[in-house]
């Protein structure tokens, strides 16, 4: 019987992004999170939510109707709680504005007090069956297109409830096109870089809001867990990590994201101390670091502290032997025949390439390359 393994991805270059009902209905019983004023993309993915895959029928006020796919039938009084709406007919405006975005088409029915929408393009993105059955509202999933929610952003002040949406469906995983997207969901912005490091100015651009209100909401979002925001020191911007995304998208249990992690995969310098400071306190290895005359370039202080950096990310993967004290670490310098070659950037500043051994005894148990590329700052 042949085997089969599963690999779990959101890559970058698919169109749409998977969003479940259920994680929806979270959303609208968050009164935390702001949803009024906006852009209208929480409205248009509540509408989204709710509209059928197949034919059904709805029965409201002893009337029953018809609900054909991409179209829903609900109350104006229930609109206006999907929206958090004080009045109805700020619900109705609502509509009418996704309507003239020609996202929407709607009509009331029942004097006024019965709402009929219809998604456009439904059929397009999500896929439309043919016999008829009821709709569950509260499972499932339906696909949400990319390019709707980039234009829906670029509309108006995004609101909290539109920040939180738009990083979820930024949101790339396990894709080799986006660095860091190996270590957990991190949200990229699609700029063509393979990067996931933005800054508050760019995210203030993106939501139509100052970088105070940017930092604010961010913070805002972090301390309700949903998500992980690592700032970097000088010029290199945020990255965010999204919380709960793979038990939700996926059904997997969630993973530990650490900042030096991120730091290391994204080539981010990594902070040593003071000269003075390393005269003064020198550091403390619990493992013996064999460093060869050949290696001048970098004093062996900072090695050891670049090696215990690494060690400490390497025992977080399940790399044992880093635990171990009776394991010793061997650096020695690489040839850099080979490297233009498969690395053209880094001819526009110099790099330092090490092999890493560890070493139990006099037996090798692991072998690794360990890159340094020195920042010099003006």
């Amino acid at each position: 019987m042949p085997e089969y393994q599963l690999k779990i991805q959101q890559v970058v270059d698919y169109p749409r992004c998977r969003i479940y009902r259920q994680f929806i209905r979270h959303l609208m019983d968050d009164r935390s999170i702001r949803a009024s004023g906006g852009s209208g993309l929480f409205h248009f993915t509540v509408l989204c939510s709710y509209a059928n895959f197949r034919t059904s029928y709805r029965r409201i006020d002893g009337i029953s109707y018809t609900v054909y796919p991409g179209e829903w039938v609900c109350t104006l009084k229930e609109l206006s709680q999907w929206f958090r709406t004080r009045f109805q007919c700020q619900a109705l405006s609502i509509l009418e504005r996704l309507q003239k975005q020609h996202l929407i088409s709607f009509q009331t029915l029942g004097r006024g007090n019965v709402i009929r929408y219809k998604i456009q393009n439904w059929p397009r993105h999500n896929t439309v069956l043919e016999y008829n059955a009821p709709c569950q509202k509260d499972t499932g999933f339906f696909f949400l297109p990319v390019s709707v929610v980039t234009d829906l952003i670029s509309t108006d002040h995004c609101s909290e409830m539109d920040i939180l949406l738009d990083l979820w469906v930024s949101a790339i995983y396990n894709d080799p096109q986006v660095e860091g997207s190996e270590l957990g969901p991190v949200v990229y912005l699609r700029n063509g870089t393979g990067k996931p490091l933005v800054n508050y100015s760019e995210l203030a651009a993106r939501w139509g809001l100052s970088r105070t209100t940017v930092g604010r909401v961010l913070k805002k979002l972090g301390d309700a867990d949903y998500i992980s925001l690592m700032t970097f020191p000088g010029r290199h911007g945020s990255v965010i990590y999204l919380k709960n995304y793979l038990s939700t998208m996926f059904e997997v249990s969630d993973v530990m994201v650490d900042k030096e992690e991120v730091a290391m995969t994204l080539n981010i310098r990594l902070e040593l101390p003071e000269k003075e400071d390393i005269n003064h306190e020198p550091t403390q290895m619990e493992h013996e670091v064999i460093v060869p005359n050949e290696l001048a370039c970098v004093s062996k202080s900072n090695i050891e502290i670049i090696v215990q950096k690494m060690a400490e990310l390497l025992v977080a993967q399940g790399i044992s032997c880093f635990e171990c004290p009776l394991s010793r670490y061997k650096l020695y310098p690489l040839s850099d025949d080979c490297w233009e070659k498969f690395l053209p950037r880094a001819r526009e500043k110099p790099t330092d390439r090490f092999g890493l051994i560890i070493l139990c005894g006099d037996k090798k148990v692991a072998n690794f390359e360990l890159t340094l590329s020195p920042i010099v700052e003006n």
